[in-house]
């Protein structure tokens, strides 16, 4: 039986459907890293990996993608190999729902877009790598991702921004827009795949119970989104200083090749992972696994406390 308070336009898949009804804890996923962000196979093995943490800490992972055309709001394991191998999908934020829709296009949602579909269907907390934001130079080039988060209440659960950005002109866009800003165990606003970008959060949390109390706060004035922002697992990450050179690098080659708008950051990230030998997809991967992790216990815990 369908839920009249979803869209109609929302596809849910049988799981996601059953946890719903049984009001248990989602943590939605996005699906850009799917068909942008990770190379083939490991894609499809990250994103597998990413649904098995959050069933292990007692939540439903809802991937949200749009196939053919239907909004899905979780995938089948069919839906999800055929996104991960699809040569044509196409990159969706929010202003291209509409036009994906009408289209019977097949892609894989940004931040932006995940977001607006999980608040649409109620969902509290939203797992993925990075954040988009303000680009690097003079292109006047912002991610509609930070749009989106002053709008819709969910949490994002990332390791920062994207090391390809402009971070400090990024933390402003976000204070602007009222966004705060939670440090997982940290002082500082990680750095995507470097753990530290040297500047501060807004609030340091230490525990799920912290980071739950300031949601519902944070909630009940009708405001937007919260970033819980966690550092990349030490193991995995890499020093900014040698992050900062790999970026120039693929800026440079960029420029060369003419690669701007929508097309920036995947090229960005590909150059990175080919000239750190792979290091920055490993680093990708773990933070990924771990924030998924967090975000599914923040999940089970809110649902406890409600």
């Amino acid at each position: 039986m369908s839920d009249p308070t979803l869209p109609s336009w929302l596809h849910l898949s049988p799981s996601v459907q059953a946890a719903i009804e049984d009001r248990r804890p989602i943590v939605a996923l996005e699906s850009a890293v799917i068909t942008h962000g990770l190379p083939r196979p490991m894609n499809l093995d990250l994103a597998t990996q990413m649904q098995k943490k959050i069933r292990s800490a007692n939540a439903e992972p809802a991937t949200i993608a749009v196939i053919r055309g239907k909004i899905c709001l979780g995938l089948r394991t069919a839906q999800l190999e055929d996104l991960a191998l699809e040569a044509e999908a196409i990159k969706i934020s929010t202003r291209d729902l509409g036009l994906a829709a009408a289209r019977g296009l097949t892609g894989g949602t940004t931040v932006a877009a995940t977001c607006y579909i999980a608040q649409r269907a109620g969902l509290k907390v939203f797992a993925t790598g990075g954040i988009g934001g303000v680009h690097r130079g003079a292109s006047g080039d912002v991610s509609a991702d930070l749009n989106e988060l002053a709008r819709a209440p969910i949490a994002v659960v990332c390791s920062g921004a994207k090391t390809i950005l402009d971070i400090p002109k990024t933390l402003e866009w976000l204070e602007t827009v009222g966004v705060p800003t939670l440090g997982w165990q940290t002082d500082e606003f990680p750095a995507f795949i470097s753990p530290s970008s040297g500047l501060p959060i807004d609030v340091r949390v230490d525990s799920v119970e912290e980071v739950v109390n300031v949601l519902h706060a944070h909630w009940a004035l009708g405001l937007g989104a919260i970033l819980v922002c966690v550092p990349c697992p030490p193991k995995a990450a890499i020093p900014l200083a040698e992050t900062e050179e790999l970026i120039e690098i693929a800026l440079s080659e960029a420029r060369a090749e003419k690669i701007t708008g929508r097309n920036l950051t995947p090229y960005l990230l590909t150059r990175l992972a080919e000239n750190s030998d792979g290091a920055t997809l490993r680093a990708n991967q773990a933070l990924l696994l771990n924030n998924a992790h967090i975000a599914a216990q923040i999940s089970v815990h809110g649902m406890m406390k409600h």
